[in-house]
């Protein structure tokens, strides 16, 4: 079997619900869908969900995240995301395999022995009770345990490095914003939190995950997204083997894998020339990963890698966008030819209902 990254691409562009333009779910059934979603900015991260779904409003995110149907916290690469509770429970418990709080490094600067995790964690756990804390206030309170007080300005500071941990074992995670000061709530506390499962449990469910929603993929990409910079890493291609529902397939001579299920409807798609504007950091290029040039040309992985707003044509990356008032500035790369002016236009109208305001297209070539 011989298939065009085209028709993968196209393909994938269906199960992130960017073709047809929408899906008619619920902003944690796209969350769901995706995995993560990167939520360092909010407002990006909401544009990001309601371009994938046919009715939205806005404040629908943080609506999911008041009651618990999404979470946000420190995952991938150690950089905040929106995840579903059941998706963060399978991928913190990758994130822990690090076990890195117990690294030399990690006991001299803290001063905390792998002995004092347990107690830190329950220190943490009695400051949350009473409800979200600010870092100050979360310092304040764990400092008021004696053999803890040296941790005040590691918390306090705004690194967030010790807290890391404590979100991957799932001692805590993002509260509501407190005007410009963010917080921290348990985790715990979520009545749709299930707790970690076990490493060997949750691999092969994330790498299942991925395979959903980003692939036909290659080991090398799965371990991109689920292992870099971690333990884990060593351990994702011993889950990928473990499967019995994954198959290899050939792209454009390159061999990779998609789950049995998908091999039908991955044969049947047809490449599509499909223009969508995407916000910077969006998962269509951070889920394979910007060195993914099937995705993101070399020319433009700067850009990218920078968090430029996207274009993307046929799956593919080819320029960014810009807003400034009520002017939305595509910049489209002359290497993918002339720009689709219609497409283009339609492209940034559906930008303008979603942030209810009228918007005009200036395109340029570069």
């Amino acid at each position: 079997m011989s298939l065009t990254w085209a028709q993968a691409l196209a393909w994938r562009l269906r199960r992130q619900l960017l073709v047809p333009a929408a899906g008619s779910g619920t902003v944690d059934d796209v969350v769901d869908r995706l995995g993560a979603v990167v939520a360092k900015d909010l407002g990006a991260a909401e544009l990001a969900v309601r371009l994938r779904l046919q009715r939205s409003q806005s404040g629908d995110l943080s609506a999911a995240l008041a009651d618990g149907r999404l979470v946000r916290t420190y995952a991938f690469r150690g950089a905040t995301h929106l995840m579903t509770p059941e998706q963060a429970a399978v991928h913190l418990a990758l994130r822990t395999a690090s076990r890195m709080w117990e690294l030399p490094s990690w006991q001299e600067y803290y001063e905390l022995a792998p002995g004092d995790w347990p107690a830190l964690r329950d220190a943490v756990r009695e400051a949350l009770t009473g409800g979200p804390l600010t870092r100050a206030e979360l310092a304040d309170a764990v400092a008021a345990t004696p053999r803890f007080a040296h941790l005040h300005a590691s918390i306090a500071r705004g690194n967030d490095t010790l807290l890391k941990p404590l979100a991957w074992q799932g001692v805590l995670c993002f509260g509501p914003e407190r005007g410009s000061r963010v917080t921290f709530a348990s985790l715990e506390a979520n009545p749709r939190w299930p707790g970690l499962p076990d490493l060997e449990d949750a691999g092969p469910r994330a790498v299942r995950a991925y395979l959903r929603g980003y692939g036909p993929a290659g080991p090398d990409r799965l371990r991109y997204w689920l292992g870099e910079g971690l333990g884990a890493g060593r351990r994702v291609r011993r889950w990928l083997d473990s499967l019995d529902d994954a198959v290899t397939v050939d792209v454009d001579g390159e061999p990779v894998v998609v789950l049995a299920e998908d091999v039908d409807d991955l044969t049947a798609a047809r490449p599509t020339d499909v223009v969508r504007l995407l916000p910077g950091h969006d998962q269509w290029v951070l889920g394979p990963g910007t060195a993914d040039a099937h995705v993101v040309p070399p020319a433009h992985r700067p850009a990218v890698t920078g968090g430029a707003n996207v274009v993307v044509a046929g799956g593919v990356v080819t320029g960014t966008w810009t807003t400034r008032a009520d002017d939305v500035t595509v910049t489209w790369s002359g290497d993918a030819g002339s720009p689709p002016m219609p497409a283009l236009e339609a492209e940034v109208g559906r930008l303008g209902e979603l942030l209810q305001r009228p918007l005009r297209a200036t395109v340029q070539v570069s």
